[in-house]
């Protein structure tokens, strides 16, 4: 309690006469002393110099340092299991907000673009994707003239919906990404195959959506287009080897086709052995998926979503 006073003290004296260099050597002292929050505030007041002095980098800095110590002190909270009304955290979202906000005015959306992935990072692992969901949306907006990062971007508002079981956002997500990728991503001179990290999302994308089609499984009267398009590629009857999917490797492709077909069959011992054969080759959230998938054949009625 009389460290608690002694800080208080002292930072009102800073409130009074703002002072930036006074700020840091307290701000720095009660880090160490692992009082984050009273730190936070510190930085705090820093920023307010900072905005007086109209240093605007140092301002942002300064705010994104509250705002880490104010999350970090949240996640101390939460690891005691301390009760609370998570007020750390939303200390931290609104510094966040203004270092966004003043590195826009600056003209640095890259800078902002990484505090929102920052955020929508810290809300995750948190177990708040659905409050991720936005921080992730505002850095794909604010990544426009760098679309590789754009879409790695959007890839974390599609794992988010998948965590809040929206299936059917992300299936949109996934759709636009692809779309992105043929529209803005290089491509093989002559053909509309996209190479490099971009040929890597088209093909993680086709293989997320056909597993989200088959999981959903929409009447033919309420699939989109674009949707019948993807699953016309994978239907035996329609199968030509010359007009395969290039950006899969053969085997996924035709391991795919066969839980297409199994799932139309409503095989799902054929099903249970794709899943088996397919596990190496799929990523988690993708395996993830194949399992709802398996599952929902296993318990219909959508129990098993």
């Amino acid at each position: 309690m009389a460290a608690e006073g002694d800080f208080l003290a002292r930072y009102l004296c800073l409130s009074c006469a703002p002072h930036t260099v006074l700020s840091g050597q307290l701000a720095k002292e009660l880090k160490q002393q692992d009082c984050l929050q009273y730190a936070a505030f510190c930085n705090l007041a820093m920023a307010r110099c900072e905005q007086t002095l109209f240093n605007a980098p140092g301002e942002a800095l300064a705010l994104t340092d509250a705002a880490r110590l104010f999350l970090s002190s949240e996640k101390e909270n939460r690891a005691l299991q301390a009760p609370g009304f998570d007020e750390h955290l939303q200390a931290a979202l609104n510094c966040y907000s203004f270092a966004i906000k003043v590195y826009i005015e600056m003209n640095q959306p890259v800078m902002a673009a990484s505090l929102c992935l920052e955020l929508g990072n810290a809300l995750k692992e948190m177990n708040r994707p659905g409050e991720a969901i936005v921080h992730y949306q505002r850095a794909a907006e604010l990544q426009t003239q760098t679309p590789i990062e754009a879409l790695l971007s959007m890839g974390e508002i599609a794992t988010c919906k998948i965590l809040t079981r929206d299936y059917d956002g992300a299936l949109s997500v996934f759709t636009e990404m692809q779309l992105m990728c043929q529209e803005r991503g290089l491509q093989l001179p002559g053909t509309s195959t996209p190479v490099g990290a971009f040929l890597d999302i088209v093909a993680k994308c086709e293989i997320s959506r056909v597993l989200l089609l088959m999981l959903l499984e929409p009447p033919p009267q309420k699939l989109l287009p674009e949707h019948a398009q993807t699953l016309e590629r994978y239907a035996w009857e329609s199968f030509d080897p010359h007009s395969q999917v290039t950006f899969l490797p053969e085997n996924v492709f035709l391991l795919l086709q066969s839980v297409v077909m199994a799932c139309q069959e409503k095989d799902t011992e054929s099903l249970k052995s794709l899943q088996t054969e397919l596990w190496p080759l799929l990523t988690a959230e993708q395996n993830h998926l194949l399992h709802l998938v398996v599952q929902e054949r296993i318990t219909p009625s959508g129990q098993g979503i």
